[in-house]
């Protein structure tokens, strides 16, 4: 995500809206492969095992782990610079602009943890999945959004975008917290060792990226030792790397950092993302598979908990005067808004990953058909309310300048 004013956020739209494009082709091709004679190759692909060795240290996954626990770390290494940039100085560093999407995300989150639990509560293995409908897949909604073109009001972008930092914050929260292993004590003081090098880089002035990206390796291949997700490593790395010069005020290495990955994250990591992790074999099908508590927790988690829950917690502050209703936008459209927040396909398949990899029972079949299925239901009632109630030329000359 970039600065959300007029010009640079019509720019990640047309960025966010062509990679949604590219991650809804990535995740059809999976599972065009995983229902057809391909799916023999397509799982030879995932579980190919891939080794690191140097002397008696050896780091040794399946595809599969390394693209969800090593590509996806840059994901989360974007998101923390993104984090980092917008607090500091972007749009959320105003505090007025903070206190709905803020509001909105913490009902985004609970609404669709509490519907799955309301139906997964009896089976301990399954309440591991609690967290699968509370996540956004920014990418499409935008996508969902910019398909209604000019009749979308700024407001609403940065309503939605803004929202959209919360729940990334609330999804690391979780994982940091809720989706961990057997802790290895010292693999946590290397992680926590690198920590005041980053620091003492950060103060003193480094911006050599490649410096910053081998401290980052050496905690990325501890935490992946430590039992605590790896990919967090990437939001912790984010935090030091410097916003501005010191040697040149006009130049940040942040936003160039951010500037130079946001590319390849939303281009390239995330459709494989998505091509991995998205491959359903929908062969014998039938009802007792829909209507299976995993899967009816989730779609309906992502459905209704969304809508329900930022709708809801956003309309008590409004009427308490903690926050106000955005500009130009009507209790309708918030509420189209909420509802295009059930799109939780890329970090709702990463969560459901790390609920069920390592169980002993086979729910990742459940867990993407509920992705799926409440995803396709969330972007459907979201376009379809949005553009009931949204005018076609309303916002054509209303943008504000970008001078």
């Amino acid at each position: 995500m970039t600065f959300i004013n007029a010009h640079t956020l019509k720019e990640l739209f047309r960025s966010e809206a062509a990679g949604g494009i590219i991650l809804l082709a990535a995740a059809i091709l999976a599972i065009i492969c995983a229902n057809t004679p391909l799916h023999y190759y397509y799982d030879m692909l995932l579980d190919t095992t891939v080794a690191i060795q140097i002397g008696a240290f050896e780091i040794q996954k399946p595809m599969l782990l390394w693209i969800n626990d090593g590509l996806m770390a840059v994901f989360f290494f974007l998101i923390g610079l993104e984090l980092k940039r917008e607090f500091l100085d972007g749009e959320l560093s105003d505090k007025r602009n903070i206190i709905l999407p803020a509001i909105g995300a913490v009902g985004g989150m609970i609404g669709p943890a509490l519907i799955y639990v309301a139906f997964n509560y009896k089976d301990p293995v399954a309440l591991q999945g609690w967290a699968i409908p509370a996540a956004t897949d920014i990418a499409f909604a935008i996508g969902v959004l910019a398909l209604l073109g000019s009749r979308v009001p700024l407001s609403l972008k940065v309503f939605l975008v803004s929202l959209a930092i919360f729940d990334d914050i609330g999804a690391i929260i979780i994982i940091a917290l809720f989706y961990t292993n057997n802790i290895s004590l010292m693999a946590l003081v290397i992680c926590a060792a690198c920590i005041p090098i980053l620091l003492f880089m950060n103060r003193f002035g480094f911006e050599s990226k490649a410096l910053f990206i081998f401290v980052g390796l050496i905690m990325w291949t501890a935490m992946l030792k430590s039992g605590v997700h790896a990919t967090l490593t990437g939001i912790v790395l984010a935090m030091f790397i410097p916003l501005t010069s010191k040697n040149n005020p006009n130049h940040s290495p942040l936003k160039e950092l951010e500037h130079d990955l946001h590319g390849m994250v939303t281009f390239l990591i995330l459709p494989i993302f998505a091509f991995a992790n998205a491959g359903l074999n929908l062969t014998g099908i039938g009802a007792e598979q829909l209507l299976h508590n995993v899967p009816v927790g989730i779609a309906l988690g992502l459905v209704l908990g969304n809508q329900l829950g930022i709708f809801t917690c956003c309309f008590i502050a409004i009427k308490l005067g903690i926050a106000q209703l955005p500009k130009g936008i009507n209790w309708i459209q918030l509420y189209g808004t909420a509802a295009l927040c059930g799109i939780g396909f890329t970090m709702s398949l990463f969560i459901g990953s790390l609920a069920f990899e390592e169980t002993q029972v086979n729910l990742l079949f459940d867990e993407r058909l509920g992705i799926l299925v409440g995803s396709l239901i969330s972007g459907a009632v979201g376009f379809t309310i949005l553009k009931a109630t949204l005018k076609e030329s309303q916002y054509e000359n209303n943008a504000p300048s970008t001078k």
